[in-house]
């Protein structure tokens, strides 16, 4: 199990083999081990992990028993990781990221930035009807969206005008630049889903 959840700091650019490449900054982890499932009580093994601090009178009371049977403070952030490498985790263990050493490309999941309703020309890159005269005020409408009397009717998945970003993006195969153990942060090429401060999750590719 290489995952660890951690945060977006930001961007920034370094050299690679003489080029200039823009490079992603992520604090990753440290985390707790806050539960262990385990195959003959949950049906399957996992390990779930807390990252960054929380007040203890904003989480509920069974959360609460659970951080205190771990004997680690209240996390904000929770998530649940396979266990692939059959390896042994203890109960209130901290994991940070020097588990991600050696590792030279990583997948990271998160939320990509949320950017409201949005027209069929942003959202899908749809060029927009014809800008000369005759055109009134439908110069950015997606133009028609039915059919003849058969099927009569829009399908289903017709690409329109409505919500934009704010959904679940998996990045693969990022290549790892450095590891800072210290500072536990990892700095990887390219980008990453979501503004800066934007809860990720990273785990090494297959």
């Amino acid at each position: 199990m290489a995952s660890l959840i951690g945060k977006k700091i930001g961007m920034t650019q370094m050299y690679d083999d003489g080029k200039l490449i823009p490079v992603s900054i992520i604090e990753l982890g440290p985390c707790d081990v806050v539960q262990i499932k385990t195959k003959d009580r949950d049906g399957y093994e996992a390990v779930q992990l807390g990252f960054g601090e929380q007040k203890k009178q904003r989480v509920s009371k069974p959360q609460l028993k659970t951080f205190e049977n771990a004997k680690v403070s209240a996390k904000k952030i929770l998530k649940e990781v396979p266990i692939e490498d059959g390896k042994e985790y203890e109960l209130g263990s901290t994991i940070d990221v020097s588990i991600f050493e050696g590792i030279e490309r990583v997948t990271i999941v998160g939320t990509s930035k949320g950017k409201g309703f949005a027209g069929g020309m942003k959202r899908y890159g749809f060029k927009g009807l014809p800008a000369s005269h005759g055109v009134n005020r439908s110069h950015r409408r997606i133009g028609s969206i039915g059919m003849r009397g058969t099927p009569g009717r829009v399908l289903p998945l017709k690409k329109m005008p409505g919500h934009m970003g704010n959904v679940q993006r998996t990045n693969k195969n990022l290549k790892v630049l450095k590891i800072d153990k210290e500072k536990n942060l990892m700095l990887v090429k390219g980008t990453i889903p979501g503004p800066n401060g934007n809860v990720i999750l990273v785990k090494k590719s297959l």
